[in-house]
């Protein structure tokens, strides 16, 4: 009878602990570039809001590197979804009030950082130094939808939070934005936990013979649902993108301390280094480099009166200028960083007649991280990136597969909640 007893004691202890690891709630901080040039981040907000009882949300921070996001932008979205939220409640007591949602709401830097990769602190950066400084042992989730131009700024004026943080960052097309806030990350805080998600995201995106009914979810599901769904139809018609909300998965399902754990925001393997390559010269289509990684070249020319840092110069890579910087001594740097497999043409215009007219082209491989470089660097054993096993790339892109083997199932669950805002 007593082996009986301890049993069923047994039992319930392990069923208790099942219910507490389901119903953990994660500190989650979101920094965005929403309002900018891509609106995949307003499809991805109104999940964030229709989802606010999922994790313990203590910031929503505008942050675009690149564009015109703001913060205004955000409270447009919180507007909607207070018109929802009588409807919503009544089905999810749990989720945030709009009034503790404008309250966390915060402008960041705007555009991005001067090579260093910092400049002035600002109320985004400001914001997550007190969120993580709050006396918790519990890690503060970083979900970065932009750049990283904000985190950097909060590293480079408290250092003491890089053990208190997690990062879960989506790059790809953000790190060429963020370029130079990466590198100051990645020389200065290599042992931080972070997640460079530089492709298993698209695994959201991309449509799949799979999946009949994928197109028609907006007009199924969204269209006439509350507030939030119809405007979900100004964004890609509809069409569902939300190359942003695997974040927020990843702390909504799963275990989020194992990123190499099945996940509906993915799953991910140890980075070991973060590839950098240098030319001291223009470069050929037969120079290659790996996918996300960082490339830069150095030209020789005159002194100049000019302090370290100056953008001297701009280049039009695939489309799309970047500066370049004075070094001192004559040396002068322009920086990039290749968002996917390609070949690309560079010319450079500047008032410095050396340089003016410099051109080349260069060769991004598909691999990431790929070999180790010359100039790279190290990081730690908690850097993750997506996974490089051929069974898990999606087409070109590398790990998309951990992500959209959850697609559906995730869908299906929002299903749910606009439910609630049919009339």
């Amino acid at each position: 009878m007593k082996k009986i007893a301890f049993l069923g004691l047994m039992l319930l202890l392990l069923a208790a602990c099942d219910s507490v690891s389901e119903t953990t709630k994660y500190r989650v901080l979101v920094s965005t570039d929403i309002g900018g040039t891509d609106p995949d981040d307003n499809q991805s907000m109104a999940h964030l809001l229709m989802y606010s009882d999922s994790y313990r949300l203590e910031g929503i921070i505008s942050s675009p590197s690149y564009g015109d996001g703001n913060k205004e932008e955000i409270l447009r979205m919180i507007d909607l979804y207070e018109k929802d939220f009588p409807e919503l409640r009544t089905q999810y007591p749990d989720l945030m009030s709009p009034e503790a949602l404008r309250a966390i709401t915060k402008q960041g830097r705007k555009g991005a950082a001067p090579m260093c990769g910092y400049e002035q602190p600002t109320e985004g950066s400001e914001w997550i130094v007190q969120c993580a400084r709050q006396s918790t042992d519990e890690p503060l989730y970083l979900l970065v939808w932009g750049g990283l131009e904000d985190v950097a700024q909060a590293l480079h004026d408290a250092p003491d939070i890089a053990d208190r943080i997690r990062i879960y960052w989506i790059g790809g097309p953000n790190k060429k934005w963020s370029v130079n806030s990466y590198l100051y990350l990645v020389e200065n805080h290599p042992n931080l936990w972070f997640i460079e998600c530089n492709a298993a995201y698209r695994g959201f995106i991309s449509a799949s013979g799979e999946e009949p009914d994928y197109e028609s979810y907006f007009d199924r599901v969204m269209a006439e649902a509350g507030h939030l769904g119809p405007d979900f139809g100004n964004y890609y018609e509809g069409n569902i993108k939300m190359g942003d909300t695997p974040t927020l998965l990843y702390v909504m399902q799963g275990d989020p301390n194992d990123p190499t754990s099945e996940s509906w925001g993915g799953k991910f393997e140890p980075q070991h280094h973060s590839p950098r390559t240098v030319f001291h010269r223009s470069t050929t289509e037969a120079d290659t480099v790996a996918c996300y990684s960082i490339i830069e070249w150095r030209f020789r020319g005159p002194k100049i009166d000019r302090e370290v840092g100056s953008p001297v110069m701009t280049a039009t890579i695939d489309r799309q200028p970047w500066a370049g910087y004075y070094l001192g001594d004559g040396v002068y740097m322009l920086r990039y960083c290749p968002k996917q497999p390609a070949s690309l043409d560079y010319v450079i215009a500047s008032d410095i007649k050396e340089l003016d007219g410099l051109s080349g082209r260069f060769t991004v491989s598909g691999e990431w991280p790929g070999q180790p470089t010359e100039k790279g660097f190290t990081v730690g054993k908690n850097w993750m990136t997506d996974v490089a096993a051929p069974e898990f790339f999606e087409g070109k892109w590398q790990g998309a597969v951990t992500v959209r083997k959850w697609r559906k199932e995730v869908l299906d669950d929002w299903a749910k909640r606009w439910q609630v805002l049919k009339k």
